[in-house]
């Protein structure tokens, strides 16, 4: 059965032409054409990624996002013709997982998710084994469901930083830099060294009860970052 990829986009020629190749990949494609039925085509049919505009009538990119985190991690790519560093990291920051400005290659973007769906279904497939849990302090990270629970919570993750936050607490106490977290956690890399501090200032803010003076994920000044044995 063919994944289902939601294009969501005002401009009705982004649609139709995002649709054209990535229908063509094999997918199955369904539209939305401002926030507001975005929301209810999600409710109502099983998606496996998303490529969300962000400046839409009725509810923008960023309030869908949010909305999408409360309950669901599949993966989301922001498309946005809003180029200056701040919408990225705030795209970002929210819970998408990539972030591609106007105008795009439509070749690039199929590439792009392909890549999110393979991190995607890799991090489902690595876990259908019985349960398994890491626990350092009050985290608690299920493997088998892709879930934390943060003294007794369940916090939502995206894949990424399911993924990210899984390799830090299986080597606690080991530091590893900038390019091994790369290597190790992404199969594919499209961003830079900046989108990865991103993604460690997001999963700060979900895993430390102070995000600024973190006692779990720690930086080691010119090295990289360590999870910490014992908090």
């Amino acid at each position: 059965m063919s994944q289902t990829i939601l294009i969501v986009d005002d401009e009705r020629e982004v649609v139709d032409l995002l649709k054209l190749y990535i229908e063509n990949e094999g997918y199955h494609v369904l539209e939305a054409f401002d926030g507001k039925e975005a929301l209810e085509i999600v409710q109502n049919h099983t998606i496996h990624l998303i490529v969300l505009d962000i400046m839409m009538p009725e509810c923008d990119g960023f309030q869908v996002v949010k909305e999408l985190r409360q309950s669901l991690s599949v993966p989301v790519i922001l498309l946005s013709a809003r180029v200056q560093d701040h919408d990225k990291i705030l795209g970002l920051k929210i819970g998408a997982d990539d972030y591609i400005t106007k105008p795009f290659n439509p070749l690039e973007v199929v590439a792009r998710i392909e890549a999110q769906l393979r991190r995607y279904q890799y991090v489902q497939t690595e876990t259908t084994a019985a349960s398994e849990l890491v626990e350092i302090g009050g985290l608690v990270l299920d493997k088998a469901g892709c879930q934390l629970y943060k003294n007794g919570q369940l916090t939502t993750l995206t894949s990424i930083e399911y993924k990210l936050l899984l390799h830090f607490m299986e080597n606690p106490g080991r530091v590893f830099t900038k390019r091994q977290l790369l290597d190790n956690v992404w199969q594919q890399w499209f961003g830079d060294d900046n989108t990865l501090l991103v993604y460690i200032s997001k999963l700060r803010d979900k895993i430390e009860d102070e995000p600024r003076k973190p006692v779990y994920l720690t930086t080691i000044r010119g090295l990289g970052y360590r999870f910490e044995k014992r908090c």
